[in-house]
């Protein structure tokens, strides 16, 4: 990453940069700024308009930027504010690009091993477990903040090692939404030792256009291993099975249904918060009791055994961590209110099969005494198909056995008429998702169970926010697990 001109200051040449920022409030003294504008976005695949940032490089120097990555024609539409900086500039043609070639050499300096997490639906989770798992003896596991999982997310999770080598394994989401490669892109930048692929569902259809597009998609992360690398497969999902073709070494498989490396057997719903089922790879055996709820996480629990097992863990380790997880904030965290109702907060996402998991996990943890209350928010980017989609869904919601449904927002109504034509009488539409939590927190009684499931555009978490400010949560008990 070399300056366009040599204007820059020599002595920066010498120096020492331990930090890197892309937001100038987040700059530390001796750090590097990099100024992101529209043209790089564009360069690199990002949909939508951004805010120029070289507007704030000045901001980042009084901050005690060292120095800031920044386009040459960007730097002299500001000239008049940044020429007093002008050697403190590194001019390049692409300064994203430049993120990722740093973030790509201190990957490669440190040169530990990678697990890359994909898939349409679960990757956090599937993340936060296999890095939890993966703690076990001491190791330390760097993972993505947030849900940083993007062309600038990764490489912003990646420069933590240039302050701090000590970790042992990185566990690493990968993400996409656009038909630009962009988990191949992610991969060049950080190319996985364990490549994990999770599911195949029809989730930004509506800019791939269609789920075989999808499914190449996500097959980028395998055919962009190592080589030598390890395939880590859901069985059960026959387009990420059909991928063991693409792996250039090993594969794993895990699943629930069909034969698999890594299965789970004996499964009981005890209660929401609380499955049991016994971890089997291959003759090695353990009972696991985990606080996360439904079939989808029993496979991304699953997963991050796969994983493990190439790090050399037992089925007993594994079990040992499993029991000790916590699920993340909105995605199927179980809340118990003093009241006497439990809400299952699963606001983060939502799509046709998610959606569909979540609800037949509030069958399945409900008993016949309680009544099951189902808050849907319109699910998102689903293409040319998704009234069809919508209604589908609701046709299935109508039949599944749920007492009321609350559909929330634009097509969500289309999900609330089909349900009604199946069957379902209690069922009602909200126009937002203020309205649907003024209408759960007046019809709630002590002995319901609530699902809450909406995409991130719906802000469904607004129906958790006002059962919180009008009731109170139960107490745990001393000694419970939290």
């Amino acid at each position: 990453m070399q300056p366009a001109e040599a204007t820059l200051d020599p002595a920066l040449l010498s120096s020492e940069v331990g930090s890197f920022a892309i937001d100038s409030r987040e700059i530390r003294p001796g750090g590097m700024f990099f100024a992101l504008s529209q043209p790089e976005f564009k360069n690199n695949c990002f949909n939508g308009d951004f805010a120029d940032s070289t507007r704030y490089a000045a901001a980042a120097f009084d901050s005690g930027a060292a120095a800031c990555v920044v386009r040459r024609d960007r730097f002299e539409e500001h000239r008049e504010v940044l020429g007093k900086y002008e050697k403190r500039f590194v001019f390049v043609d692409d300064v994203i690009a430049a993120f990722q070639r740093l973030a790509h050499g201190i990957y490669e300096h440190w040169g530990r091993p990678v697990v890359a997490i994909t898939g349409s639906a679960g990757k956090t989770t599937a993340r936060e477990l296999t890095a939890h798992v993966l703690t076990s003896g001491g190791r330390r596991v760097l993972k993505n903040v947030k849900n940083y999982n993007n062309g600038i997310g990764l490489p912003l999770t990646l420069m933590d090692l240039a302050s701090d080598e000590n970790y042992d394994v990185a566990v690493l989401e990968m993400g996409m939404s656009t038909p630009h490669n962009e988990i191949a892109r992610l991969c060049k930048i950080v190319p996985p030792d364990i490549s994990v692929v999770l599911n195949v569902l029809p989730v930004h259809v509506e800019h791939l256009g269609s789920i075989e597009d999808v499914a190449k998609a996500k097959a980028e992360i395998v055919e962009g291993m190592k080589p030598g690398g390890t395939a880590v497969l859901n069985a059960d999902d026959v387009r990420v099975a059909e991928m063991h073709w693409l792996s250039k070494s090993h594969s794993v498989t895990f699943g629930i249904q069909n034969p698999a490396d890594v299965r789970a057997e004996n499964i009981r719903f005890e209660r929401f918060g609380e499955t049991k089922f016994t971890l089997v790879i291959g003759d090695d055996r353990a009972e696991v009791t985990s606080s996360l709820n439904g079939r989808h996480n029993i496979l991304n629990s699953l997963a991050a055994a796969a994983v493990a097992t190439r790090f050399g863990m037992s089925a007993e380790d594994i079990a040992v961590r499993l029991n000790t997880v916590a699920a993340p904030a909105q995605r199927g965290e179980v809340l118990r209110f003093a009241d006497g109702f439990t809400v299952i907060n699963d606001s983060y996402n939502s799509n046709p099969d998610a959606l569909m998991s979540m609800i037949n996990t509030l069958i399945e943890g409900s008993d016949s005494s309680e009544r099951k209350i189902a808050v849907v928010g319109e699910m998102l980017e689903l293409g040319e198909e998704e009234v069809a989609m919508h209604r589908a869904v609701g046709a299935r919601i109508g039949d599944s056995g749920i007492d009321i449904l609350i559909g929330v927002r634009g097509l969500a109504s289309e999900l609330v008429d089909a349900s009604k034509v199946a069957g379902l009488e209690a069922a009602e539409f909200a126009e937002d998702s203020s309205a649907a939590a003024e209408r759960v927190a007046a019809i709630v009684k002590p002995g319901d169970v609530v699902l809450v499931k909406g995409s991130r555009g719906v802000r469904t978490e607004k129906v958790i926010e006002r059962l919180l400010e009008r009731f109170e949560l139960e107490r745990p008990q001393a000694g419970a697990r939290a």
